[in-house]
């Protein structure tokens, strides 16, 4: 069979180049196509150096051409990244650093019940295992679950001097540093504040606070895409953003809002990546048995729609709930299958926030540039 080039172009013709808006001929993707009996090979040339897009290129091409134009024809495809030079990285930082924190990074969830808070904890005391200076502000005003998770519920910070000013100085578990308005409150008073008093309320829990040097602070955020985000994302220069879902669809379609509400461009912060909380279930009899409760792999299906990465999936296990309850995140059971899922998923935000601040201007504090620190450390 003899393959026409303007056949093959016109395939490629229905595939968008992402972030773009166009197609990948008109956007001029397509360098070279050459054809040699049922071999085809295309060049093309992508100005982002993300590997999941080009991964995304390579087997659209592919598809269109099998689909369109032959079935069986042998397509190679030849990538190549070149930035535009008129093109500077914007500047995507907002907000006024803190002295002394590195990267921050904030945990959302487009709606409630998906385990962001157990992500988030489990996260920070994993980040913490491998050697990082971690801390977490539990950022969910009417829903604080930091005390219970962290077994701190009676604690209450203390003033100190940091030069001539005092600051709270967090409460220290695990490795990690925390502040919550609910060490600020009794067990069963509601906080019942307007937007501009919780805002106050998590400025000072911020700026003054004794957070002293971190690598990480991780926030916890309130469900949903409110008042309380756009505080936060106007006050802090944050690193980037992980959103967490389950794989159902009802929460999948509120973590794709999720998404976008860091990707609009009044607000511009970058996506580090989606977590599938709650993949499967895993009874502790069976452990070699996954059973789909909420759907299989929803979350990941989600991220490969968007574009953004896919950082791992947290199974549903008893065990995990069990240890946010009593106060010891579950990533602290050693030589278990939970510690290896969430130390997975750790190095994975990791290497996002490395991959983030090598493609997009630095906080003004020092960037992480390695993955120096990603081996766990048992204790």
């Amino acid at each position: 069979m003899k393959l026409e080039k303007s056949d093959i172009l016109k395939a490629l013709e229905t595939i968008t180049v992402a972030g773009e808006g166009k197609n990948m001929v008109e956007s001029g993707a397509v360098k070279n196509v050459i054809t040699f009996g049922d071999e085809i090979v295309v060049d093309l040339v992508l100005s982002t150096p993300a590997l999941h897009i080009r991964k995304r290129a390579e087997v659209d091409v592919m598809k269109a051409i099998h689909d369109k134009v032959y079935e069986k024809a042998k397509v190679t495809v030849n990538v190549k990244v070149e930035a535009p030079e008129t093109q500077t990285p914007k500047n995507e930082i907002k907000g006024k650093p803190i002295p002394g924190i590195t990267n921050i990074i904030a945990v959302a969830s487009g709606k409630g019940g998906v385990g962001k808070s157990t992500v988030t904890s489990n996260l920070a005391v994993t980040l913490a295992k491998m050697g990082f200076n971690v801390g977490l502000l539990d950022a969910d005003i009417y829903g604080p679950s930091a005390p219970i998770m962290f077994d701190v519920e009676t604690e209450r910070p203390l003033s100190v001097k940091v030069g001539d000013k005092s600051k709270m100085k967090p409460i220290e578990n695990y490795g990690v540093k925390i502040l919550s308005i609910g060490f600020f409150t009794q067990p069963n008073q509601a906080v019942v504040w307007r937007g501009p008093m919780a805002a106050k309320a998590l400025n000072q829990m911020i700026f003054d606070a004794a957070w002293g040097e971190l690598d990480f602070l991780l926030l916890d955020l309130p469900p949903g895409t409110g008042d309380i985000h756009l505080s936060i994302m106007q006050s802090l220069p944050i690193t980037g953003a992980v959103v967490v879902s389950t794989p159902q669809n009802v929460a999948l379609a509120d973590a794709r809002k999720g998404v976008a509400m860091f990707q609009q461009e009044s607000i511009n912060v970058p996506v580090l990546g989606i977590i599938e909380n709650m993949a499967y279930f895993t009874p502790e009899e069976l452990p070699n048995n996954k059973y789909y409760i909420f759907g299989k792999e929803g979350a990941k299906h989600l991220s490969e729609d968007l574009e953004v990465p896919f950082l791992g999936e947290i199974p549903l296990v008893q065990s995990i709930r069990e240890a946010g309850d009593v106060g010891r995140p579950a990533a602290l059971q050693t030589a278990t299958a939970i510690e290896k899922a969430f130390e997975e998923l750790t190095k994975n935000v990791v290497q996002e926030v490395v991959n983030r601040n090598e493609n997009l201007p630095p906080t003004e504090a020092i960037k992480i540039t390695t993955m120096a620190g990603c081996s766990a450390i048992k204790k």
